[in-house]
Order: structure tokens, then sequence, then C-alpha cells
């Protein structure tokens, strides 16, 4: 039995419901909004331990819909903003708070959605979620120098109300190009202070909001550097900064350029995580195959973009926006990198001989369900036995 006691509406297997005893059965599905886009899905497993007898809830959970959308890094010190639910960094939000509070005209908005904000709270079941994801993914721990600098924005320690503007209808929601495209948000833009690069802002020109850092930059259509990551078609400020001559020193609120750089100006020195959905144990063989070769995993990398751009290897598996656009001179933001790194890497190892690849992975049997199988992910000797780096030939998972 699990007891709902929610300001705001929840989905339990497919039923909304508010404040009420429902019944938690293994499977059960729990969205943690009125409505599944824009929230966290939870899937709860009853699983037995060997040296335990009780038994312990396991939750599946996608790390991509872990991430706080303004830095793109794991959740830290989680905080969820109210009525639509949204999950940013304790620091990121506040820092933010703090930006928008400038322009006493308006409520502060939801980075994500745009939505007003009606009240901020510390989101401690989040939290262990966080905590949890770290221990499986070490390489997402942030810096201590990060942590320290989040930790020292941070100011929501308790549930703040920030009141709500009138007449506001809670059903308003705008689109993406709306919170891209914004004349009048007070948050900082250097060009329109100062003269770099040979460019000053107009009074009135058209902003663009980069979803690194929340900070602003002019929209610019007559330049050649891109405001605009072709994999995901959000904003995104180092390249333009760049090129114009600024730096954190002229302006706190900007990114690091290599926060957007092209494919081809890229290095990589080690396979990350969440190659291959996260299964250790393909990770694990992708590299043995990489020190097999005798090459560095940069040069294997180089050799499969050659293949892209040379159109040789088949674009339907990038889950990215504008695959038929990109090449190697393409500007992409880290996140859309991560997944155009996995989507070579898989075809690095498709293209493998079976007599190539180690023993252990040559005498696996391939997965019905290849890399859609969602069991590899909460299952670990059904991870080990079977082969995911394939595609699936029977049915959906």
């Amino acid at each position: 039995m699990f007891i709902i006691d929610s300001s705001d509406a929840i989905i339990v297997d497919g039923r909304i419901v508010k404040q009420e005893c429902v019944d938690i059965k293994p499977g059960s599905e729990i969205v943690s909004g009125p409505q599944k886009e824009g929230h966290l899905v939870y899937t709860f497993e009853i699983t037995e331990e060997e040296d335990h007898e009780k038994k312990n809830v396991k939750i599946v959970l996608d790390i991509e819909n872990a991430k706080c959308s303004i830095c793109l890094n794991l959740w830290h010190d989680v905080v969820t903003v109210a009525p639509c639910l949204h999950n940013f960094c304790n620091g990121c939000f506040s820092e933010w708070l703090r930006r928008s509070s400038s322009n006493k005209s308006q409520s502060a908005a939801c980075p994500q959605c745009r939505t007003a904000v009606q009240s901020v709270g510390r989101n401690h079941f989040l939290h262990n979620i966080e905590e949890a994801i770290l221990q499986a993914f070490s390489s997402l721990q942030r810096s201590d120098e990060e942590i320290a600098l989040l930790e020292s924005y941070a100011s929501v320690k308790s549930n703040i109300v920030l009141g709500k503007q009138k007449n506001q209808s809670r059903k308003r929601r705008f689109s993406r190009s709306t919170s891209d495209e914004i004349n009048n948000l007070d948050l900082p833009c250097p060009q329109c202070r100062n003269e770099f690069g040979g460019f000053r802002c107009s009074p009135g020109a058209v902003h663009s909001q980069c979803n690194g850092c929340g900070g602003m930059m002019p929209a610019r259509s007559n330049i050649s550097i891109p405001q605009k990551c072709l994999g995901c078609d959000k904003a995104f400020c180092g390249a333009y900064w760049c090129s114009q001559g600024v730096n954190s020193s002229h302006c706190n609120l900007i990114c690091n350029q290599d926060t957007f750089k092209s494919i081809s100006q890229r290095h990589i020195s080690a396979l990350p995580d969440t190659v291959h959905g996260g299964n250790p144990y393909e990770k694990d063989i992708t590299e043995r195959c990489i020190q097999q070769s005798g090459k560095t995993l940069q040069a294997v990398i180089s050799e499969w973009i050659s293949k892209f751009d040379n159109m040789e290897i088949d674009r339907s598996r990038l889950q990215l926006n504008n695959v038929d656009a990109i090449t190697s001179r393409t500007y992409i933001c880290n996140h859309c990198y991560s997944k155009f790194i996995d989507f070579l890497l898989y075809w690095f190892r498709v293209s493998m001989p079976r007599n190539l690849l180690p023993p252990d992975a040559a005498d696996r049997e391939s997965c019905w369900y290849g890399f859609m199988c969602r069991t590899q992910h909460h299952r670990p000797d059904h991870a080990k036995k079977l082969n995911h780096v394939c595609r699936p030939t029977r049915g959906n998972p």
C-alpha cells in the first residue's frame, strides 16, 4: 500500500491520483506529474538479495531524466519547482532565481518550460536517487570545485513560496522557440552593455537564451559561428562568445567554449559510462576490442567519423535531430556528442567479426530485443549473458 499525499496530481498505472491510498505492485509505473511528458517515470520491482531476507525496492530510471536542464549535468542537491514539477540543482536554480528576480514585474519562470514558478523546495526522494546514480556511474561525479561553487549559490533550504501573477492561467505553456528568443528577460548580455568583436546589440534586439548557463546572447543569423546545436536545436553560447573575444572576466554567465564545439575539434580519451545504454559489460567488451586493435580510442572514433562523413553507415539509429545534415564540421553540445559517440561505437562493435571479439563475448547469443532491451538495465545476469549491441529481432521491449 502506498499513501499519496500531494498537492499536485501524479499518475499511477495510468490513473491520475492526488490524495489517496494506492496499491503498488511489481511493475507498477508512477509518473511524477499529471502527464508523462517532461516528468520522471518510475517502475517499481521487488528483488531479493542473497545475503538478506528483506526485500528491496529497485527503481529503473533513465539517467537523462535525472539531469538539470540548466547545467545539463546530474542533479546536485535536487530541488523541484511547482506547479510544473521540473527538477534542477539547488545552486543552478538559486542563481537563476537571483538573476531573474531583478525584473519585479514578472514572476520567476521555470528554466525548462517557462511556466511561472509558484514555489520551490528540496526533493529528498530524488536526492536519494541522485546518490544511487552516482554510486552506479562514478564518471558523473562532479569535481570538488564545481560542487563547492554550486553549494555557494544554493539558497533553497526549505519550501519557498514565490507567489503568482494575477489572472495567470496555470495551464499556460510557452513553446521552446519562445524561450529561445526573448526580448525582455532581464538577464545579462555582454554585448548589450559594451561592444565586443565589432558588435553591440541595438535596442530591442532579439536574444537567445543559452541552455548551458542560462545567459543571453544576441540571435544573429549573419555570422559563421553557429549558436544552436544541430543535434537538439537548443541554443549554446560557448562558441559565439569565444568568437567575439568575450570570456568569464567580462561576464560570469557564459559557457566555456568546450561545451559547444564541432565534432572534428573534439577529443575523447575514455569511454563514457553511458555508452551502450549504460551496460557495463558491453562497455568492458568494447574497451577490450579497442585495446586488442592496438589503436587509441580517438583513432577508432576518427575512423568511424570518416565513415559517417562518407555516408557509409546507416544513420537511422542516431538519436539526434537533423541527422542527414550532420558532418564532422557540425557544432554540437556535449550531451549530443555523447549520443554521437555511442552511435559510432555501436557500429564499431556490430561491424567487428565474431572471431576478433574476446572469447567470452564471442560465445554469447544475441538478445532478441538488442540495444532496446530494458531487462539489461536491472538484471546484471541478463546483461552479461547475452549480447545487446545488436538490432532487435523480435517484437518491442
